[in-house]
């Protein structure tokens, strides 16, 4: 009883958290989360300034091997020495790790993130004098000048400089070491997975030191050697204390990109697309947090974290992968390369000492520094290289691109049966509908309420008998309680996360008192898939998928809502050095735990709120508890923009905002822009008032219904991007300056954007609007209006008037769309239905584009290559349907009914053309106005091969 009534209070005093927050719903209590002033080592290493780094390079240990250079590096002040390995990777790649030469005991590695060990290319000295050393990188025209004193590398292509690695002298390594009046270090742990290998090798900077020593010499002492510095050995953020029993461990270094002013990156942060500079004010900061209502436009650490940074400028784009799990903090300043170089170098420089120059700073808690150093130079390259290391965006289901109905909480059964047929009722698709942590018995995962849900079975399969979906959420917190089988088997199998001092970590959150697995443990992550098995996951079924939501993880008692730091993981590594892996775990065990219970046949869907580089393989993210303002409605489009940057396409946010009430327009609104991200789902708030589509009116209502249809009608396209993305991992939501470059006016543009390079969207935005500005691209080009089919010629700024029913979407001249325009009540109904191909033209009267069709929802097109890859072309009043990918078939019964030309004369007739065919006559009809030719029913296989003829 005693320890009921404690879980009890526990579950009282959760609450009472929530209603604090809700109290204070109108902005994020900032005291709650750590400014770089408040965190120690970002402080210790804002404090080191510029200038001439005491790090030197020792030539005479340098050693090259077929597939890397190694070289020491010693810190003057402390004589510390470290080991830099530097490896030329395929693909036009670098990779920089430095850590410790003989650690005290392991420092941490990234596992898991990586998808291989990076295929290397043969480095070679090609010049080298008394302090530096000259290295071709393999592939290329790249070469990497190693000056050994002050110790810096200089990248350059042919004669031009790219990038300099510790310009700036800001390279920081603070090595482990016994605290003063200490016991003498344990035995080093086993190193196993995540453990970084000290050399046992002497080292060419302990034996310049110790022959300084015998000569007489001292060495001169840094100040961390003479005098820690406050928070070193502990640290207090308001009621909580960080033990560090391994002392000041942080790294950082600085990167500089000479002739660039626009960098890009580093998600997730409620800001611009565009980084801003940092002077003046706090690093744009990399740390998984539970953040409530946060604000906008500024570099506070939010839900994710993809350390990956792309700088670009009209000549070429580059970017940095920082492989650091730990909190990192991220310095972006403007500069001029005349500041940063010196000597030679300045050769080197294109355009004189006076060239702009963005110069960016990474620093973390712990681990080693491992950068990957991502030379393009298109942008289209660096997101091949980034795959090449990451992976690539997984490719979803069909019925996830669909459109998602959410709410904490669906009250029960017939509240779910209600929505499920006010859908049908007022002519509204929708794939899915989602239940938060209240369908949970007494927010126990796994389970359902016995009172709320008690036939969970019949009801996912009366959604199943629509063609629809569930998802249910499973957080990564388990409440303690012994009557529950889930704590229970963690507890027994030894699977919580510890703390310091070696027992189950516990935590206040939903339920109150929770413990928190160790998704770091293999093992753990395994049993974790296994409990979505069917005979584990009691009344779960095949159309029931996972929301995985307070993976940050989540703690309301804990420091900045989140872990203990000194918490233990497997292998004895602490929080603070895996804290940024955790969600990604969590996300990766419930993904595989679909696939598992599906005997490896199905493809998972996972929506996750923490991330990290990777978790792009795993399912879809969205930007978390934003508000219904409408600019949270403006931020939602950088938001994502900035993921699909780096990886994560399947992107999206809460339409309507998930707190406050959204006012018609701006819900109307919303639905209108999130019709147009990848990611489309509504949620809200369980103190909001209801807001399903035909709550608002008629006129709302239909408003509503016309951006859902867009969405589904667009299906075929969507699903095509997101083929495209699995291949290659080009983004689907882009940025405008991806695929222009050069055009200097779209590197700052985030309130429009391009899906793959055919469709330009910019949504409206602001209250009242009447009117908005667009920006057409690309010289020489023609843009297509989808809506009036007004052709627009690029480059130039168009306004186009409004009204409530606009969603300002143009086609790209040159490109070729597939939709289906059958909208039926989810997209499995619309499965086989037939397609309608929008070709619009381009100057020279050509287009292109593909479509990808297989089953929708297994892994047979790669098990079995079912499926099919189409490309079609329009050229000499011709167009052709032919093979993308003839490894590839897959038989449907779909078919083409329509064919939409856009900016096409009137011909005298149109001919089908097939194989073993007599060619027909097709009918059609022309608007002379907008030159829209209409070509009715050509009623063809959408894969068989075949030629329309305009005569």
């Amino acid at each position: 009883m005693a320890a009921a009534a404690a879980v009890g209070r526990l579950e009282m005093a959760a609450l009472a958290w929530l209603a604090l927050s809700l109290a204070v719903v109108t902005a994020v209590d900032r005291s709650n989360f750590k400014t770089c002033d408040q965190s120690s080592f970002c402080k210790r290493q804002r404090n080191v300034e510029a200038g001439s780094s005491p790090y030197r390079a020792l030539l005479e240990s340098l050693q090259l091997s077929q597939d890397s250079m190694k070289i020491q590096l010693i810190n003057e002040a402390n004589k510390v020495p470290l080991l830099l390995e530097l490896y030329g990777l395929k693909g036009n790649m670098t990779r920089i790790r430095i850590n410790e030469l003989n650690p005290l005991k392991p420092r941490y590695e990234v596992p898991d993130v990586l998808v291989q060990d990076p295929p290397t290319t043969r480095l070679s000295v090609t010049g080298r004098d008394d302090n530096s050393v000259e290295l071709s990188l393999g592939e290329g025209n790249h070469k990497l000048i190693l000056t050994a004193k002050p110790f810096r590398m200089d990248l350059l292509e042919g004669r031009e400089l790219v990038l300099s690695v510790n310009s700036r002298g800001l390279l920081v390594f603070e090595h482990l070491r016994q605290r003063k009046d200490s016991e003498p270090p344990k035995e080093p742990a086993s190193e196993g997975e995540g453990a970084a290998e000290a050399s046992d090798a002497p080292s060419s900077a302990e034996q310049e030191s110790t022959e300084k020593t015998e000569q007489g010499e001292e060495a001169p002492k840094g100040a961390s050697e003479t005098e820690e510095e406050p928070g070193s050995w502990e640290e207090t953020f308001k009621t909580h204390t960080d033990s560090k029993p391994n002392g000041p461990t942080s790294v950082g270094l600085d990167f500089s990109f000479p002739g660039v002013e626009n960098v890009y990156g580093i998600p997730e942060h409620a800001d611009y697309l565009r980084l801003r500079t940092t002077e003046g004010g706090d690093p744009y900061r990399l740390y998984n947090l539970d953040v409530f209502q946060y604000e906008l436009y500024n570099p506070m650490a939010l839900y994710g974290s993809v350390p990956v940074l792309l700088a670009h400028n009209p000549q070429r784009t580059l970017g940095i992968f920082w492989l650091n799990a730990a909190e990192t903090w991220v310095d972006v300043t403007s500069n001029t390369a005349g500041k940063t170089l010196f000597g030679k170098m300045l050769d080197y420089m294109q355009g004189g000492g006076e060239t702009p120059q963005t110069d960016v700073r990474w620093m973390s808690e712990s681990g080693i520094i491992d950068a990957f150093l991502l030379l393009g130079p298109t942008p289209n390259d660096i997101f091949r290289q980034y795959a090449s290391l990451t992976g690539t965006q997984a490719l979803p289901p069909l019925f996830a691109l669909a459109y998602h109905q959410s709410r904490w909480n669906y009250n029960d059964e017939e509240d779910v049966s209600t929505v499920d047929n006010g859908f049908d009722e007022h002519d509204i698709p929708y794939d899915v509908i989602w239940l938060d942590i209240e369908h949970a018995d007494g927010k126990r995962y796994f389970t359902w309420d016995p009172n709320k849900f008690p036939r969970p079975r019949e009801m996912l399969q009366g959604l199943a008998a629509k063609r629809r979906k569930m998802v249910s959420i499973v957080d990564p917190h388990i409440k303690v309680d012994s009557a529950y089988r889930i704590h229970n088997e963690i507890r027994s199998r030894d699977f919580y996360v510890k703390t310091k001092d070696g027992s189950d970590y516990e935590g206040w959150c939903w339920p109150g008192s929770a413990g928190y697995p160790d998704f770091t443990n293999p093992e753990m992550r395994a049993w974790w898939s296994s409990m979505f098995g069917y005979d584990h996951y009691e009344g779960s079924m095949e159309n029931l998928y996972t929301w995985n939501d307070m993976n940050e993880p989540s703690v309301f008692n804990g420091p900045e809502v989140t872990m203990h730091k000194d918490a233990v993981h497997q292998g004895g590594w602490e929080h603070r050095d895996i804290h940024n892996l955790y969600a990604f775990y969590v996300q990766m065990a419930t993904a595989e735990g679909q696939v598992k219970r599906s005997g490896g046949l199905e493809r998972p869907f996972v929506l996750t709120r923490g991330f990290f580089a990777g978790s792009q393989r795993y399912g879809a993210v969205w930007t978390g508890d934003n508000a219904a303002e409408w600019d949270h409605l403006k931020i939602s489009i950088p938001m994502c923009l900035s993921l699909a940057l780096v990886g994560i396409s399947f992107c999206g946010a809460d339409v309507g905002g998930f707190f406050k009430n959204p006012e018609p327009e701006l819900l109307v609104r919303w639905y209108q822009a999130g019709a147009y991200q990848p990611f489309f789902r509504a949620h809200a708030h369980m103190d909001t008032t209801r807001r399903e589509p035909w709550l608002f009116g008629e006129e709302n209502k239909a408003l509503i219904r016309d951006a859902v249809r867009q969405r589904y009608a667009l299906l075929p396209f969507w699903y095509t991007l997101f083929y495209h993305s699995y291949r290659t991992g080009q983004p689907v939501m882009r940025p405008l300056w991806v695929e222009y470059p050069q055009d200097a006016t779209t590197y700052a543009i985030d309130d429009q954007y391009l899906l793959g390079d055919a469709l330009l969207v910019h949504p409206v935005t602001a209250q009242g609007a009447r009117g908005v500005q667009v920006y057409l691209p690309g010289k020489g080009e023609v843009w297509y209006d989808v809506h009036t089919h007004q052709k627009l010629h690029a480059p130039q700024t168009h306004y186009l008037a409004v009204t409530m029913s606009s969603i300002p979407v143009y086609q790209r001249g040159g490109s070729i769309v597939a939709r289906k325009e059958r909208v039926r009540r989810s997209s499995d109904c619309m499965y086989n239905d037939p397609y309608t191909l929008y070709v619009a033209l381009g100057p020279q009267g050509t287009a292109e584009g593909e479509l990808f069709v297989d089953d929708g929802h297994t892994f047979s097109f790669e098990t079995k290559g079912q499926y099919l890859h189409r490309r079609f072309s329009f050229s000499g009043n011709t167009l052709t349907a032919s093979s993308a990918d003839p490894k590839g078939s897959f038989e449907t019964p779909a078919w083409i009914e329509r064919v939409v030309i856009l900016g096409a004369g009137k011909p005298a007739a149109v001919f089908l053309k097939q194989k073993d065919v007599a060619e027909s006559r097709l009918d059609f009809t022309h608007e002379a106005e907008t030159s829209v030719l209409t070509i009715r029913k050509p009623a063809v296989n959408i894969g068989a091969d075949w030629s329309i003829s305009l005569r």
